[in-house]
């Protein structure tokens, strides 16, 4: 049976027509980038819009809204709308308020890191200045010991290596330094000092291997050392001991100096050597660390650093 042409072209047209419907309903109108990216940002726009502006004025703003929405008769969508603008700037303000606190502790640590590099730094500068009036000294004890008695001499100049052998990589590393290396510094400094005191002098350390990985920092414990000898051991005709202790109690490092010396005063001035300590401490630790002086039952002085106990990374 013969097929008309001009039936099979119709029915070629329509199928085609019927791909190209169904190719351009797959394919459904988008709107352009340009416009989704402009909506994107009015919608970010006005979301930090709500997070810094006052509750007075979003509230002044939705009343005109509400009325402009009265009249254009579309009171519903405008109340709608207002209601999404409140319950939006409460989230909008809680990001807000969590963006402002995490910017301001940065703003903070960033503070407080840069005081205790500038402390350090300056600590760093009157170590500096110290050491040599300290070697100096130690130099001339050992050069004037040389003549009169040798094998003190040699004793001596033994103690000063290991003090420079424990001072030197400190002054280098850039490492926190720990509660072991200033007690390896203070003991080869005590020998130098009982050797220069010519055996008025008895010190007792009496540190845990557990607690020498403790961060302590540098020179605070020989400033406490030099201070007990020079105020409390020295002006005393006897001399006296000295003692250099530890512990941990309530997740704090306490770290004494007791002498027996002559003592002095609670109210008394601190002096240069203690008020540096003080100011590093405040520096580096805020109200969580603190030097406490008090006079034992038996006399003398006993100085206590008390920090957050830390232990270095290895």
């Amino acid at each position: 049976m013969d097929t008309d042409p001009r039936m099979a072209g119709t029915g070629e047209r329509a199928a085609g027509d019927a791909a190209g419907l169904s190719s351009r309903s797959a394919q459904a109108p988008r709107p352009p980038r340009g416009m989704r990216d402009s909506a994107v940002a009015l919608w970010w726009g006005f979301f930090d819009w709500l997070a810094v502006t006052s509750w007075m004025t979003l509230t002044f703003v939705s009343l005109l809204g509400l009325i402009l929405a009265g009249i254009l008769e579309h009171p519903v969508a405008g109340l709608v709308l207002i209601i999404a603008a409140f319950i939006t700037k409460a989230v909008a303000g809680g990001k807000r308020r969590a963006e402002v606190s995490a910017h301001e502790a940065t703003r903070r640590a960033e503070t407080e890191q840069l005081e205790r590099t500038i402390l350090e730094a300056r600590m760093q500068a009157l170590q500096a200045q110290i050491e040599p009036h300290f070697l100096f000294n130690t130099l001339a004890s050992i050069d004037q010991l040389i003549l009169t008695d040798p094998p003190r001499a040699s004793s001596m100049q033994r103690s000063l290596i290991r003090y420079l052998r424990s001072a030197m990589p400190q002054m280098r590393d850039g490492g926190r330094p720990t509660l072991g290396q200033q007690v390896d510094l203070c003991r080869a400094f005590l020998d130098i000092m009982g050797m220069r005191m010519e055996g008025r002098m008895q010190a007792v350390i009496s540190v845990p291997e557990g607690l020498k990985s403790a961060v302590f920092p540098s020179m605070m414990l020989q400033t406490l050392v030099e201070n007990a000898i020079k105020h409390g051991l020295e002006p005393k005709a006897e001399g006296g001991r000295i003692e250099i202790g530890a512990e941990v109690a309530d997740g704090q490092l306490a770290v004494h100096v007791l002498d027996t010396g002559a003592g002095f005063a609670p109210t008394s001035d601190d002096g240069v050597g203690l008020a540096n300590i003080r100011a590093r401490l405040s520096a580096l630790y805020k109200e969580r660390a603190e030097l406490i002086i008090s006079v034992p039952p038996a006399g003398g002085t006993c100085a206590t650093i008390k920090l957050p106990y830390e232990v270095a990374p290895a």
